[in-house]
């Protein structure tokens, strides 16, 4: 991409046509061959070449960003009574407005943008500027201040907006006295940025309102749609329809010299060049984008095809279980019941097109699920459409008897209005939960519990009923019990630390057990959770070594502890005990084999 943009800008550095603006002295002041070019990706990466960092004046650029603080402050009702959002198809300092009502067709010309500058919020002008200023610098990721010498050159030959604004109070779009309106709009138009600034005010527009780089928020959400549409209809005066044939990207020009470009989702475009066409857009900066948009192909009625499907992975229970041990009766009424249970593992931004044919495949089997679960840990976006349809499926899942488990779902950041959606006598169909591995477990104890298998095996109360020991004879036994003494743990405590000598091997008698690794930066994860008749630690057989994980009581915990120099001893003094032993440890590391086998396969396809 640095290549690409140096000989982009190279080839089209000796491109001087166009001129510089007379008719705000300071403007015309500027040198014809400054020229920057800046993209900006959402994900924060930013290419630059040229005079990037020039100092210019935003002047129009700054008009769909205050009408986005208009909105926020007044609010979209208020807004649309005052501007439309018609393309005049004429000059942006036309005097543009509705036969009757004297409403300026949109906020993108002088007059919309005036009448746009009246709505924004404040106690009096000092707080009105602040407020723009704010959220202008909120965008470009730094403060900006206004430029006084092009301000002040602005508001002394401005007559023709002075004229506008004394129009628009004659018909009442301005209420008091136009004024300190003027004097907004003429410092807002004269915030100084670079191409580098517009860029990012590009990228955070594509990014959903979030800066990419300082993770600000410099506009709701919600108005970025509204925001785009404008710049898209009107963004470039009466060569707008030109524009979207050739480029197809939202953007704003100004008299500055500067074109900001927005690419929905993925990047933002900002070029300075101060010599202009006659409609007053930057001669370089239209046949950057132009370039752009053809060689990187940008335009976006023409986007690349989706061939990613919004279901990363797709699975039953009875493929695929959470990382808790079962017992043998558990496991073959989990094979037997787990195609009931669905889990789909979803990826991306999840719109109506994305979503929509999952949910139809899980309407589809209405008759054969009894549980349905989402996992969210790689979704990067939700729109209002795609939560609408999240909840239809809790309303119509809940009609059919159905639970659907949600995980890994940032609930407030994706589903803010998810809950509002789903009828209040279903908000019981639906659980959240943090991890997958937990929601997978929710799933198996549900249909454990459906099914009525019996509680949880008992604790044991020696070791002659543990698995593990099972044939060996009484004096084996006696031999062992001696050998293993029991310990004792209580819930949180630590059995086992990554690191500590593997010198033992416990046999769980009482209670649970949760083998963690941890992850940077402060996270962990749950491998497997043992109950009552299971073993952990076997890393003992092999001499030397160290634990690999920390083994956590959950419950209260009762082990017998059987050290590696009796493991030895048995092998040399009692080889019929230590085969025993080695044939259940085998028998067990066997049956984890085959279940990562199994899973891996699932993935896999």
């Amino acid at each position: 991409m640095p290549l690409y943009l140096e000989q982009l800008h190279q080839r089209l550095a000796t491109e001087l046509s166009g001129r510089l603006p007379d008719y705000i002295p300071e403007l015309a002041k500027a040198d014809p061959a400054w020229f920057g070019i800046v993209l900006a990706t959402v994900d924060g990466q930013v290419y630059e070449v040229g005079d990037s960092r020039q100092p210019f004046t935003i002047q129009s650029i700054s008009k769909p960003l205050v009408y986005g603080v208009a909105l926020e402050d007044a609010g979209p009702e208020r807004v649309h009574a005052t501007v439309g959002v018609e393309p005049s198809g004429e000059a942006f300092n036309s005097i543009s407005l509705e036969p009757g009502s004297g409403r300026p067709l949109n906020p993108m010309i002088n007059a919309g943008a005036i009448a746009t500058a009246a709505l924004v919020g404040g106690a009096d002008a000092a707080a009105r500027l602040a407020r723009v200023t704010a959220a202008l610098s909120a965008y470009a990721g730094r403060p900006l201040e206004i430029d006084d010498a092009v301000f002040h050159s602005e508001r002394s030959t401005g007559h023709r907006n002075r004229a506008i604004g004394h129009l628009l109070r004659s018909f009442g779009i301005l209420g008091a006295d136009p004024e300190p309106t003027l004097d907004l709009y003429f410092q807002q138009c004269s915030l100084r940025v670079d191409a580098h600034a517009l860029a990012l005010m590009a990228a955070t527009l594509a990014n959903g309102g979030i800066n990419p780089l300082t993770s600000a928020r410099a506009v709701h959400g919600d108005l970025v749609g509204p925001i785009l549409s404008v710049m898209t209809t009107c963004g470039v005066y009466d060569f707008t329809g030109a524009w979207v044939y050739r480029v197809g990207l939202p953007a704003k020009s100004g008299v500055g010299g500067g074109i900001m470009a927005v690419l929905p989702g993925q990047l933002g475009i900002g070029v300075f060049s101060p010599l202009l066409d006659e409609r007053g857009n930057s001669v370089r900066g239209v046949k950057v984008c132009e370039a752009l948009s053809r060689d990187l192909g940008l335009h976006f009625l023409r986007p690349p095809r989706l061939v990613a499907s919004t279901v990363r992975s797709r699975y039953t229970l009875a493929q695929m279980r959470s990382k808790r041990q079962r017992s043998a009766p558990e496991l073959q009424l989990l094979q037997q019941h787990g195609h009931t249970a669905a889990v789909f593992e979803l990826q991306g931004d999840l719109r109506f097109a994305t979503l929509e044919p999952v949910l139809r495949e899980v309407q589809a089997t209405a008759g054969t699920l009894a549980l349905v679960l989402l996992d969210f840990k790689r979704v990067t976006g939700i729109d209002a459409a795609a939560t609408r349809l999240l909840a239809a499926l809790v309303n119509h899942c809940a009609g059919q008897g159905q639970q659907v488990v949600l995980s890994r779902v940032r609930r407030h950041e994706l589903l803010a209005d998810f809950h509002a959606e789903v009828q209040p006598q279903h908000h019981g169909a639906v659980v959240f939960q943090p991890q997958l591995d937990l929601g997978l477990e929710w799933c198996e104890r549900q249909l454990l519990q459906r099914h009525a298998l019996g509680p949880p095996a008992a604790a044991l109360d020696t070791l002659a009923q543990h698995p593990l020991c099972a044939g060996a004879s009484a004096a084996d036994l006696a031999w062992l019990a001696q050998q293993a003494p029991l310990g004792h743990w209580e819930p949180g405590a630590l059995v086992l630390e990554r690191g500590d000598p593997a010198d033992c091997l416990y046999l769980l008698l009482r209670g649970e057990v949760s083998v963690v690794i941890h992850l940077p930066p402060g996270g962990a994860r749950r491998l497997a959770t043992l109950s009552a008749g299971m073993v952990f630690g076997e890393a003992a057989l092999l001499e030397g070594g160290q634990r690999s994980a920390d083994v956590r009581a959950d419950t209260p915990v009762v082990c017998a502890v059987l050290p590696l120099a009796a493991l030895r001893q048995a092998e040399a003094e009692r080889p019929a005990l230590a085969l025993q032993l080695l044939k259940g440890l085998l028998r067990s590391a066997a049956q984890t084999t085959a279940r990562l086998t199994a899973e891996i396969a699932v993935l896999e396809a």
